[in-house]
């Protein structure tokens, strides 16, 4: 994905970039920044500095959720998150699990949890990319019957 080149403005450089999460029901984040400077060799900035707050949260968030089938975002000290982790563990799925709280930007990317939806930070469950829920999600589809046909293809055998 291509960032726009620099605009100078007044001895300023002015970047406009726009990031389309389209696997998270169309976020899209955009961003504009007047900044003081631009790389010489890349004629580029650190787009990482000039984005509204809890943008790379955000990325940090579907990164993850991308990365493998089961994601379980928890706080180290939190009983409800060890309670799905155990669930998880009795039906033979390992989850990726990313303790927020031992996270530097733990405190946005909760942020960005609950914009994607999530009732409280944690524990947020996304299951094939998509957000489940948290415990009372998770827990009622388990007692439907509904939460092992979702689990089946992340299943271990032993």
């Amino acid at each position: 994905m291509g960032n726009p080149a620099p605009t100078i403005d007044e001895g300023r450089v002015i970047v406009i970039c726009t990031y389309d999460h389209s696997s998270f029901a169309g976020f899209t984040q955009a961003c504009q920044r007047v900044i003081k400077g631009v790389s010489p060799v890349t004629n580029s900035v650190q787009y990482r500095e000039h984005c509204e707050p809890g943008f790379f949260s955000m990325e940090k968030v579907t990164s993850l959720v991308s990365e493998k089938g089961v994601v379980l975002f928890s706080k180290s000290s939190c009983c409800m998150c060890y309670a799905v982790k155990i669930l998880f563990q009795e039906l033979r799925v390992t989850p990726m699990v990313h303790e927020i709280d031992q996270d530097p930007e733990g405190w946005e990317m909760e942020k960005a949890l609950k914009r994607l939806g999530c009732n409280g930070p944690v524990p947020a469950i996304f299951i094939g990319g998509k957000l489940v829920g948290s415990t009372n999600e998770v827990m009622s589809l388990h007692l439907s019957g509904g939460l092992l046909p979702m689990l089946k293809p992340y299943q271990t055998l032993c």
